[in-house]
């Protein structure tokens, strides 16, 4: 079914408010709104349904890991559960996003914590609103822990390179480094407000043995 330019304004209630909810998403303008409106018509039945109840499962499936804060479909993510990555080594990133572009490179064998996004104060965004408790509870646990090799925990500060990124960086390296852990930023062949989740993987695997310690 093809979308008639300029008849926004006519469509009947349905197929408006169907728009209504696509333009809920990220990235998705008017237009665009009309057209993956007028897809899901062309959906058969049983298509719509597996569509509409993969959203709903998505929603109701999915939970946060209660270590590192990322996405996952049970208590513990299979990242953190796995017994050969290097547990005293914390990759902090903004969402799950940067989890699943650093993850796939193979050459981090670490562990992760997602913030839940960067210090924004004019978005709303301080940083009681994101997960930072959380990590500098594990940080203190993995130096508390004596059963452990005499290894220095090292926290990845792994934010874009980005104004709010670089801010959310320097706030959790002074919180960190009085705890005695080592804390590095990722090396700069990110370009500058670019997104991790964008980048190539040679550019991002350079970045991540590139790094840095912030002194």
């Amino acid at each position: 079914m093809k979308a008639v330019a300029g008849m926004e304004n006519t469509f009947i209630p349905p197929l408006e408010n169907l728009a209504a909810q696509f333009r809920k998403l990220p990235g998705v303008g008017r237009k665009s709104s009309y057209r993956l409106a007028f897809a899901v018509l062309d959906f058969s039945e049983k298509d719509a349904k597996e569509f509409s109840d993969a959203i709903l499962a998505a929603k109701q499936k999915i939970t946060r890991c209660k270590i590192c804060q990322n996405i996952s479909d049970s208590e513990i993510c299979p990242i953190c559960a796995d017994r050969k990555r290097n547990a005293r080594q914390i990759c902090v990133v903004e969402d799950p996003r940067d989890v699943a572009a650093i993850a796939k490179l193979g050459e981090y064998e670490g562990v992760f914590h997602v913030l839940g996004g960067l210090i924004s104060p004019l978005e709303g965004k301080t940083p009681d609103k994101l997960t930072i408790k959380e990590l500098l509870t594990r940080v203190n646990d993995l130096l508390a822990d004596t059963s452990a090799s005499h290894e220095k925990p090292e926290v990845i500060l792994a934010t874009n390179p980005s104004v709010e990124g670089d801010a959310t960086a320097m706030y959790l390296a002074r919180l960190i480094h009085p705890l005695g852990a080592k804390v590095t930023r990722l090396a700069y062949g990110i370009p500058v407000g670019g997104d991790l989740e964008y980048a190539d993987d040679v550019t991002l695997a350079r970045a991540l043995s590139g790094r840095n310690e912030i002194r």
